[in-house]
């Protein structure tokens, strides 16, 4: 009698899960949270299914007295050091354990301060993945997860995007604690509290949801967490990945979020009430909620006396001003309305403008776009050579364009001013929204002429009125005219005449500090 092919695959079937079912061997993918076995071989199996292929994963076997234990850690994210002479040491000279409990008793007598005892696969997992390596012993349906967390990392730095004159030279790294502990070195205070998140179904990547009690609004971090718990991706690689899944308007130009590599920025945050999330692996923190105005602030405006971060701010909206609109103004007047331009003026740039074949509106579009180019490669290029490169290719470049009559000197001006001002801006994600959007305003004023730039402005401010960020309008507070955050948007008043926080979401603590503060004799 000879069986189908469906018979024989069905008697294997069986078998195996009769074999499965023998053994009690666990699924290899851990769908659900599986509790740990009893039989330490059951274990071994597992885990060694499990990591099958992965060289650095070791196995450590040894015996404890009468009693067979096994230590699982990865090479090089593991203080192999500290694991000899603290664990294995400890183990294999000590014999009078305490056998009711044996576990309890192993824990307390290791010499390091962070052990947990986890009891599933999926915890021991996550444990060896961060680091932790995992104690495993026969008898025993728990496990230790021992703190021995080392790799390398690197050392703490000014941050080179946000160099600042007057303040701190210190700026987050890669690694999640050495961050959340500089923010413990300025906020000394219980209040501030983090949750944690992981995000990443192979990353597993942590972020912390950082905030002060008693000045973030509860409704704030339940938006927060709604938010971060929705994102379903293999991994997260960096905080831009976090930006983009938690910001309400997806396909504006302009940042919902801010970012900063400083610990005095982030705390400052967290003293207005707003949150922080810190993800593991960047050294760049995301703040929540912002305003258009608060990413034209920097930390040097409140180091310094407030006429001084007066001017500066004012000078920042001065040439983001410059940066969006020159260029479209100097193609509508040149085209559209030359009656506008004073006859000197105006002879002075015909003469200029005689020997070039193009008009205004094809001669800003070469002339921008070529000094993108050599912004963009000055910074793709390494250090030494990169500001080399943009500088010198941009006297090179701006100077045979003129001599060969491609483009003429008063544009080479224009374009220069323009991209010295969008430099003004301290934020880079807001510069590259700039220079976004200088395109389509420069091909609306070549078509329509200053209407065309009234239009394009006009559609900038209805934009920027419609966007929030986590519910807080994008304009706030001119468009709410709120009395007290008025005194630190363009202007910046004394700090201490500053004695309120910006009401943000929700309730929250206004008094930020006394009044009646005015310093005198």
């Amino acid at each position: 009698m000879f069986l189908t092919e469906f018979e024989v695959i069905s008697i294997r079937s069986r078998s195996l899960k009769k074999k499965e079912k023998e053994y009690d061997v666990p699924q290899k993918k851990l769908t659900q949270d599986i509790p740990l076995s009893k039989k330490l071989e059951v274990n071994i199996n597992f885990f060694s299914s499990l990591y099958q292929e992965s060289p650095d994963v070791i196995f450590r076997s040894f015996t404890a007295g009468k009693n067979d234990i096994v230590i699982i850690y990865i090479e090089g994210l593991t203080d192999t050091q500290k694991l000899e002479d603290q664990i294995l040491e400890t183990l294999l000279n000590v014999n009078d354990f305490d056998e009711t409990n044996l576990l309890l008793s192993i824990k307390k007598r290791m010499p390091i301060a962070n052990i947990n005892m986890v009891s599933t696969y999926v915890a021991c997992v996550d444990a060896i993945s961060g680091g932790n390596p995992i104690l495993l012993l026969n008898g025993s349906e728990e496990a230790l997860s021992l703190g021995l967390v080392k790799f390398e990392k690197r050392s703490i730095e000014e941050p080179q995007a946000e160099t600042a004159i007057r303040g701190s030279r210190e700026g987050f790294t890669e690694s999640l604690g050495t961050n959340t502990s500089l923010m413990r070195r300025i906020i000394k205070d219980p209040a501030l509290k983090m949750r944690n998140v992981t995000v990443g179904k192979y990353t597993k990547t942590k972020v912390a949801i950082a905030y002060i009690e008693g000045l973030a609004d509860k409704t704030l971090l339940e938006e927060i967490e709604n938010r971060l718990n929705r994102i379903d991706i293999d991994g997260v690689l960096e905080s831009g990945y976090i930006e983009q899944f938690i910001e309400e308007s997806t396909y504006s130009p302009f940042p919902q979020v801010l970012y900063t590599e400083r610990p005095d920025v982030v705390c400052a945050n967290l003293l207005e009430g707003r949150a922080v999330l810190m993800i593991d692996g960047t050294p760049f923190a995301l703040i929540v909620p912002v305003s258009f105005f608060s990413l034209f602030q920097s930390q040097e405006d409140y180091y310094e006396r407030f006429w001084i971060g007066s001017f500066i701010r004012t000078l920042r909206f001065l040439f983001l001003v410059i940066a969006l609109f020159l260029p479209s103004v100097y193609v509508a007047i040149t085209t559209f309305h030359q009656e506008m331009v004073p006859t000197d003026l105006l002879l002075s740039i015909a003469s200029a403008r005689e020997s070039v074949p193009f008009p205004a509106l094809v001669e800003v579009i070469i002339m921008e776009i070529a000094f993108e180019a050599l912004r963009e490669a000055g910074i793709r290029l390494p250090k030494q050579v990169g500001s080399a490169v943009s500088i010198v290719g941009a006297l090179v470049i701006g100077q045979a364009a003129v001599q060969a009559g491609i483009v003429s000197a008063p544009m080479i001006i224009v374009v220069s001013i323009t991209g010295i001002a969008s430099f003004m801006v301290p934020r880079y994600s807001v510069g590259l929204a700039i220079r976004l959007l200088r395109f389509p305003i420069i091909l609306l004023a070549g078509v329509l002429g200053l209407v065309g730039v009234m239009l394009a402005f006009i559609m900038l401010i209805i934009h920027l009125s419609t966007l929030r960020s986590f519910g807080i309008p994008y304009l706030s507070p001119v468009n709410t005219l709120q009395k007290h955050p008025l005194r630190d948007t363009i202007l910046r008043s004394p700090l201490w005449k500053m004695n309120k926080r910006p009401h943000l979401t929700g309730e929250f603590n206004e008094t930020r500090q006394g009044t009646n503060l005015k310093p005198g004799p």
